[in-house]
């Protein structure tokens, strides 16, 4: 499987920043879009 990088998020790990553009909502930005406190992130790859 290809990856970006060599490391893998482990439990406890902070979240690496990553920019996306969205359909509906512009530019987002993780982790600052979480906020405080205990957050999910979904992916749904769709179609390479």
């Amino acid at each position: 499987m290809a990856r970006a990088g060599t490391n893998i998020l482990d439990s406890g790990d902070r979240f690496p920043q990553l920019t996306f553009d969205t359909v509906a909502h512009g530019r987002l930005t993780l982790p600052e879009a979480f906020g405080e406190g205990w957050s999910v992130f979904l992916a749904y790859r769709g179609h390479w």
